[in-house]
């Protein structure tokens, strides 16, 4: 069992406050008081959460900033990596190049973001304020990908920790992050940008060049980088290279682990973490008093043996054969490991070409208006290396094997993609395979924005995206396979019996087949039956909008501000997988269909703020409303809306909360993902055996199926699992309310003892009929043990009639529908200090966040599970950092925190076998430090420093807590993965 598969949710995330940091040579060096940061008066801009353009940064809602200077302080290399860290998600799991390796949305290689642990479809990205299209590859393609950012133009990062699809429409969920890019370039500025692991490992390069110019009416700028990442191997990391299940009988967790006859220790990669079956043979049941036996197998054993290793010499009724498994024999007595699997990737490989440019023209005309364009050209090359078993199943009786080993009894069945009955099944290892793609992304934006009369200003915008990728795997084809197995003797050797295609028959069944190497002993065989399959995936995002803002009337404390907008926006998904996955050719992978599918919105909306009083018997008090309606075509109109406010009694006293509702449209892929087919065991159908079932909700709706009982009914075959897009079953929007409430504290002490601002902010954001995939297992609990029959009726379950033996097949359908909820609740809490100190200025910052309540619930049936203190679901994150400016040189020290986390408790309660002295579910408290020194001029800086000075590695629990591991690690985005990296930056302006 798999904890984490029953957890269900990730952390949340939040900071408060707007955050100051060493800036770029463009950028100011200091940032006042968050209650104090005001533009130059006429110099109005837009901050995320808002489209009132204002002159100060503070609102009804908590705003993080963050420069490029400072990321590039705490040892960032990369806009994916700053947004990722716990600065912004609170140590939350976030998708990276560590999750190369699995099915994540998007496809291998991307890297996304989600603010609150709430999803990365429930998080919005956008650059300069407008929104960064999904990116990626296969067909789940619904967020955006953080690796087509342009990285070398940051100024600033804007977040936005709650909900504001009224603001912003669907996505807007959890929070919004804003991209800001530089406006004002002049000259070129070389960078470049070297982490170096200690390690040897997992190195990161980046080189950019950015350029602008000012002439008369035109501004030009935009820049061009290279980014790089080195792979690291499973072979790299030591705590990685040895995983272990990690089990206990009294508390001396891996006291209970399999030991290894060859070595006295615990096993390596053992079957419950990470290793597979190698280098055996099955067999049909074979008495163990007949065969040699294994180190591991007791000598006096006469049980069942059916898996045997090669072993030289080896005597028997299975000659050059040791029985490792069968009847009541460890798993584990078989070989699990294969050198190959040491070649692994843990972080995969990319490399990344960005390109970014922008230019606006002012030619004095329709109200001083300024026509603005920008293009964002991306491509990314990923790949990652990873390790296959490769099962052979040789006909009964084939020429193939050699006679010690023809028994004249079927091991198995035929099977679907094998149709002709096994009598040798052999686990090999088909080595080191590669999954690579190629994403490229586009994005044009363009429009005119001036003034109106009366102070007011429009906005007509236009733009469109797309993203264009190819994804190929190294796999096995099935029926070539089966084409191979099928031979006749010629001439000494063997051929196929349908030579149609170029078919060139199986090699032998030796024990260098057995031991994987029949890539390198029959390379014309292996070329035959293995193919690069390729798959494309087309995403395109069109959006027009037009806006107005401007004052209507005079109040106490200022001008009434409004904004008015409508939005149009269109979306499509095409992907098409292999034609060999879609006829479902694919050796030992699940076949899918092409994904196909758009939708189309219009979206009316409105904002209004209130300055009712500023320094008039209160310092400050205003007021803020925004509303809008959204239709889209798939599921017609949604009204959301959100009211907040700010107030000041005095002046570095702010109280401040906002109340709204958001939304999320389903994703294209959450609507139109393609059919996919799978297969479970036969015992997984409820009924399989039902009259021995202790639950009388089983039997009833069993015998009401027409299955006979008394143990009559045996489930003969697999069931199959077909997964599918919602829009066929009606599919809606989930919606959402968020609660947000704090306040800042910023007295005023005088120079002598510096400048304090403290902030703390309540967040509470509860999610409804959100959309969600039930899995196979669900849709059957549902029906089968639920009293409600949740899913008995509602078409994902088809049962065949039944007639005899071999027939009430079972059909079970996982698709997209409304049925979960979710909430997230804590307080985030930001201190910030700065004063003059010997010459020079001192800043120190913390941010925290308290995490009180969180679950997800894919059925609102289920019990709740709160998760909070859970493994990967830690209270309390926090960073924290110091640093000390003088003339031209910047010290910094810099520290992430994630709370000690421990599931024992829970496990227990899930089933005795997992408690206190068999598992270890828990982990310490996880410091990484940082440091670094900065040296500035006018056209030159240099940063050095050291990311994870102590090498710390991840903290490790047994291997049955997650599927997402790194030896015993969790491949858990908070922790660091490559140790201790030093890191230099170098920029130079001409």
């Amino acid at each position: 069992m798999k904890i984490s598969n029953l957890l269900g949710a990730t952390a949340l995330a939040g900071t408060v406050l707007l955050f100051p940091g060493v800036a770029m040579a463009q950028s100011s060096d200091t940032t006042p008081p968050a209650a104090e940061q005001e533009q130059a008066e006429g110099d109005a801009i837009t901050v995320v959460g808002s489209r009132i353009r204002r002159n100060q940064f503070n609102g009804a809602d908590p705003i993080q900033l963050i420069t490029k200077g400072e990321a590039t302080a705490a040892g960032f290399n990369s806009t994916a990596e700053i947004l990722q860290s716990a600065q912004f998600t609170g140590g939350t799991d976030q998708i990276n190049d560590t999750y190369g390796g699995f099915v994540v949305a998007g496809g291998p290689g991307v890297n996304t973001i989600s603010l609150r642990g709430l999803g990365t479809t429930r998080t919005l990205v956008l650059l300069n304020g407008r929104r960064v299209a999904p990116a990626g590859s296969r067909g789940s393609v619904g967020s955006a990908d953080l690796n087509v950012l342009p990285n070398a133009m940051i100024d600033r990062i804007e977040v936005l920790n709650t909900g504001a699809s009224s603001v912003y429409g669907s996505d807007a969920v959890a929070g919004v992050i804003n991209i800001v890019t530089l406006q004002n370039v002049t000259g070129l500025t070389l960078e470049g940008s070297h982490q170096i692991a200690e390690r040897g490992a997992g190195n990161t390069y980046r080189y950019s060049l950015v350029g602008g110019f000012t002439t008369g009416d035109f501004k030009v700028s935009g820049s061009l980088e290279y980014f790089s990442r080195d792979p690291v191997k499973v072979g790299d990391i030591d705590w990685a290279s040895c995983p272990t299940a990690y089990y206990g009988t009294t508390g001396d967790y891996g006291g209970a682990d399999f030991i290894d006859p060859r070595t006295g220790k615990a096993k390596c990669f053992p079957l419950e973490n990470g290793g597979v079956t190698v280098n055996t043979i099955g067999t049909p049941n074979i008495g163990g008093a007949s065969v040699a036996k294994a180190p591991g197998v007791p000598s006096g054993y006469t049980g069942i043996c059916n898996r045997f290793r090669p072993s030289t010499g080896a005597g028997g009724f299975v000659p050059g054969y040791e029985c490792v498994g069968g009847g009541t024999l460890s798993t584990n007595i078989r070989d699990t490991f294969d050198p190959r699997m040491l070649n692994s990737d843990v972080i995969a490989g990319t490399e990344i070409y960005t390109g970014y440019g922008q230019v606006s023209y002012t030619p004095g005309i329709l109200g001083n208006a300024e026509f603005y364009l920008d293009l964002l050209v991306n491509r990314r090359n990923s790949e990652q290396l990873g390790h296959r078993q490769f099962t052979l199943d040789y006909p009964l009786n084939s020429p193939l094997v050699p006679a010690s080993l023809q028994f004249g009894v079927a091991f198995l069945a035929p099977q679907a993609q094998v149709p002709y009955t096994t009598g040798i099944r052999v686990f090999s290892s088909y080595g080191n395979y590669n999954n690579y793609q190629t994403v490229d992304f586009v994005r044009l934006n363009g429009g005119v924005r001036g003034d109106l009369p009366m102070g007011w200003r429009y906005d007509f915008f236009i733009g469109k995206s797309w993203s264009d990728s190819s994804y190929t795997s190294d796999l096995i084809l099935a029926d070539r396979l089966a084409q191979s197995m099928q031979v006749t003797a010629s001439g000494g050797g063997f051929v196929c019996t349908n030579p149609v295609g170029g078919c060139v028959a199986a090699p032998s069944l030796t024990p260098d087949i057995v031991a994987g190497r029949a890539s390198s002993l029959f390379p014309s065989w292996f070329d035959f039956v293995t193919d690069p399959v390729t798959g494309t995936t087309k995403y395109r995002e069109r959006t027009a909008s037009f806006t107005i803002d401007g004052p209507l009337f005079d109040l106490p404390g200022g001008s009434v501000q409004v904004a008015l907008g409508i939005e149009q926006r269109e979306a499509s998904i095409d992907d098409t997988p292999s034609p060999e996955s879609v006829r479902n050719n694919l050796y030992g992978f699940t076949s899918s269909t092409p994904t196909r599918g758009s939708d189309g919105v219009w979206e009316y909306y409105g904002e209004v703020e209130l300055p009712i009083l500023n320094d008039q018997i209160i310092h400050n008090l205003t007021l803020n409303g925004s509303g809008r309606y959204t239709n889209y075509r798939s599921y017609g109109g949604q009204w959301t809306y959100k009211f907040g406010g700010i107030l000041s009694p005095v002046r570095g006293v702010s109280f401040r909360g906002s109340y709204g509702t958001s939304y999320r449209a389903p994703a294209l892929y959450e609507q139109f993902l393609g059919s996919t087919s799978g297969f479970l065991a036969n015992t997984n159908d409820p009924c399989h055996n039902y009259n021995a079932s202790s639950n009388p909700l089983v039997q009833a709706r069993c015998a009401a199926e027409g299955l006979p009982g008394a143990g009559a009914f045996s489930q003969n075959s697999s069931l199959t699992v077909i997964g599918l897009g919602g829009a066929a079953a009606g599919l809606e929007a989930e919606t959402s309310k968020a609660l947000t409430f704090g306040g800042v504290l910023e007295p005023r002490f005088g120079e002598a003892f510096g400048n304090l601002s403290f902030a703390a902010d309540y967040f509470r954001v509860k999610i409804d009929n959100g959309v969600s995939q039930l899995s196979a297992a669900n849709v059957l609990a549902q029906c089968y043990s639920n009293p409600q029959r949740t899913t008995c009726d509602t078409g994902l379950i088809t049962r065949t009639p039944y007639t005899g033996p071999g027939t009430g097949t079972l059909t079970v359908v996982q698709s997209f529908v409304n049925i979960s909820d979710a909430k997230v609740e804590g307080i985030d809490f930001t201190l910030r200090y700065a004063r003059q100190a010997f010459g020079g200025t001192f800043r120190l910052n913390a941010q925290t966040t308290m995490f009180i309540s969180r679950y997800s619930r894919q059925l609102p049936t289920q019990a709740i599970l709160e998760l909070v203190g859970l493994l990967e679901n830690p209270k309390w994150t926090g960073t924290f950092s110091a640093n000390y400016q003088k003339d031209q040189f910047t010290l910094n020290y810099g520290v992430e925190w994630i709370d000690a986390t421990d599931s024992t408790a829970y496990a227990t309660s899930v089933s005795a076998a997992l408690g206190p002295n068999f598992r270890y579910y828990k982990t310490p408290d996880y410091f990484l430090h940082t440091a670094s020194v900065r040296f500035d001029m006018e056209r030159f800086s240099l940063t050095a420093g050291v990311r994870n000075i102590f090498d710390t590695a991840p903290p490790i629990v047994s291997a049955d807590y997650s599927n997402f591991v790194a030896g015993n690690a969790q491949l858990y985005s908070g922790y660091d993965i490559r140790g201790r990296t030093f890191y230099i930056s170098a920029r130079a302006g001409f």
